[in-house]
Order: structure tokens, then C-alpha cells, then sequence
């Protein structure tokens, strides 16, 4: 049997929807004997949240008030010690995975391998590599736990209806006093995540500026889409990077993608390949975002994006 252990990324007491993700990673490994770990403050909903996805085994939840915020440099050595006695240790590929799941790695002494998107075995997976032109198949060592991060825009979120058994543990280990919790900047909106949205728009440089950019909001606000970036729209000021969609931004996979002004450089294309239907409005007919778009406009996007809001 192999034992993984997923570590579940909440926040306000509900879990990011990529722990499913992760969870669906998980089970697709022979032989698969699943855990959650969450370690928080308070976690009794994500926790009971997590004994809900199926596959799940049993949750492990480690309450500690060190835990809030969280912190990758005090999840860290908790989660090492949790992860005493499994084989793999999974971990989501957003900012709090890449941000923890190194550390894990390291304190483990075990090998840590970035953006799954195929497991064959508890040792070997399947990853992308040159902006995801091609896959490469990776062998790790047996001895040593694997840590890992999962390219949630690859996997199907597990589904509910499960019942795994809430267990709570007490983690001894010292945790460093080299890091502390200054404060935090975070764009607040109402609209839904980016990384996990069913749909999403998003604006390129040709909006020309930032108050050009908010065109699209109308637009998203009808479809009750979160909104995303070029890097190109970011590095004009146009957009804040957590907006950024593509290979060095946010690797999404929604239902719907819609590229507005966007040519659909290689970077950018690697960050939505996974999306259910892309579609596409650009002036440029020979833009390279209409050789992935399911939908290609081909027009001046400041009458037609107005004349596809009133339409809605």
C-alpha cells in the first residue's frame, strides 16, 4: 500500500478548491491510502471539509495557534513530521504549495519534484517541461518519501460524498523563531477566485491602459467570470501581477477562457492549455491565440466586447 499525504491549503475555515485536485492526484497513484493534513488555528470546517472528499481515507488536523497565519516556515516542520511514514507528500501548485512544499523537502531530505500532471506509480510522474511543449517522465529514487506539486489545472477535483474519520493530532516539534507574520497585501474582491474559476476573461496590452483594461469587468460581471492578464498587460501597469495568467503567472483551467486583446505568446499559451474552450477576440488575424481558440473574433475589441455585453 502506498501512504500519501495531501496537505490542504484554506483560508476563513474553507478549503481552496485544489485540495480536491490534489486529492483526485492522489488516488490515481496504485494502491492509493490518502490523508489530508490540516494544520491551522482553528480548522474543524476545512477539516470536516476534507473528510467530505472521496478517497479520503482520514484527515489529520493539527490545531495550534502558531498556525495562524499560515506561514510556511512554521507549516513546514509539522508537516515533516506528519509525513514520517508515508510515500509521497502532496501539495498544491499554487503560491502556498510552491511556497511549502520545498521546505517539506528539504527537512525530509527527499527529493521534491514541481507541477505533476500524471502519476504512474508512487515514484514516477509525469510533469511538463519547455513551457509545456513537451512531458517528461520522471523515476525518483524508492527510500525516501517523494514530495511533490500538483499542476491542479490537470485533474479533475475528486468528487464528495466522502465520510474519512477526523483525527486530531498534537505535533512536537520546535518551530522557528527566524520568522514572523509582518502583515499582508491582498486585492480584495468579490469576484471568484482566478485559479479555480469555472470562467474566466482576460485583457491583453492591446487595451492600452489601465482604465482601458476595466472594459472587460462589464463583461466578466456578466458572466460571473474572474478576471485575468497577459503578462504584457501586467508589465504596462494595466493589471496587478496576482492577475497574471501563463507560465511565470497562474496555470488555469476553466471551463470557459476569453482572450481579449491578447496575441497569445507561448508563455501565455502554457498557462491556459488546459481550458475546456478558449475563445478569442483580437484585430490581428494571424494573432497566434487563434490557433488554440475553440472561437476566433477578429475585429476591434473595444465595439465588439461592448456590442457581446449587451448581447448577454
Amino acid at each position: 500500500m502506498n501512504r500519501i499525504l495531501v496537505v490542504a491549503e484554506h483560508a476563513g475555515g474553507k478549503l481552496n478548491a485544489a485540495v480536491a485536485k490534489c486529492v483526485a492526484c492522489a488516488v490515481s497513484i496504485p494502491d492509493a491510502d490518502v490523508t489530508v493534513a490540516v494544520l491551522a488555528a482553528d480548522g474543524a470546517e476545512a477539516a470536516a471539509s476534507a473528510a467530505g472528499i472521496k478517497g479520503v481515507a482520514r484527515v489529520l488536523l493539527v490545531q495550534n495557534p502558531a498556525n495562524e497565519p499560515a506561514l510556511a516556515a512554521i507549516l513546514a516542520p509539522q508537516l515533516a513530521k506528519l509525513a514520517e511514514g508515508h510515500d509521497v507528500v502532496l501539495g498544491p501548485s499554487t503560491t502556498f504549495g510552491k511556497d511549502l512544499m520545498p521546505r517539506v523537502a528539504a527537512l525530509l531530505g527527499a527529493p521534491q519534484l514541481s507541477d505533476i500532471m500524471a502519476a504512474e506509480s508512487a515514484t514516477r510522474f509525469r510533469r511538463p517541461v519547455y513551457a509545456g511543449n513537451a512531458i517528461a517522465t520522471v523515476e525518483l529514487p524508492a527510500g525516501k518519501p517523494v514530495v511533490a506539486t500538483v499542476r491542479v489545472a490537470s485533474f479533475q477535483p475528486a468528487p464528495g460524498g466522502g465520510s474519512a474519520a477526523v483525527e486530531k493530532r498534537a505535533v512536537d516539534v520546535a518551530l522557528p523563531k527566524h520568522t514572523r507574520f509582518v502583515s499582508v497585501s491582498a486585492a480584495r474582491t468579490d469576484r471568484p477566485d482566478l485559479q479555480t474559476a469555472a470562467r474566466v476573461i482576460s485583457g491583453g496590452r492591446a487595451l492600452g491602459s489601465a482604465e482601458n483594461f476595466k472594459l472587460i469587468q462589464g463583461l466578466a460581471d456578466k458572466l460571473g467570470a474572474a478576471i485575468g492578464a497577459s503578462r504584457a498587460a501586467v508589465d504596462a501597469g494595466y493589471a496587478p501581477n496576482e492577475l497574471q495568467v501563463g507560465q511565470t503567472g497562474k496555470i488555469i483551467a476553466p471551463e470557459l477562457y476569453v482572450a481579449i486583446g491578447i496575441s497569445g505568446a507561448i508563455q501565455h499559451l502554457t498557462g491556459i492549455k488546459d481550458a475546456r474552450t478558449i475563445v478569442a477576440i483580437n484585430k490581428d488575424s494571424e494573432a497566434p491565440i487563434f490557433e488554440v481558440a475553440d472561437i476566433g473574433l477578429v475585429g476591434d475589441l473595444f465595439s465588439l466586447v461592448p456590442e457581446i455585453e449587451k448581447l448577454l
